[in-house]
């Protein structure tokens, strides 16, 4: 069975904590890659559901495509 609120509890706070601090696309890049990959590692199972939140954010859209999720 998945874990999916784990993008509610982790990633999307975080992911949007980022944009509002104004971090650059290589520290957001540089920060979820290794979250996204430990969540993968529980089960996640809702990693799209996050992603489609932040297709306007290069930096996070890359943290996914380093964990091979991508939005086609």
């Amino acid at each position: 069975m998945g874990w999916g609120s784990a993008g509610s509890k982790f990633i999307d706070p975080v992911a949007r904590a980022l944009q509002e601090a104004g971090a650059s696309d290589e520290l957001k890049e540089k920060t979820l890659t290794p979250m996204i990959a430990n969540l993968q590692e529980e089960d996640w199972d809702t990693e799209l559901d996050s992603l489609q939140l932040f297709l306007d954010d290069p930096g996070v859209v890359r943290a996914f495509a380093n964990n091979g999720i991508t939005w086609d």
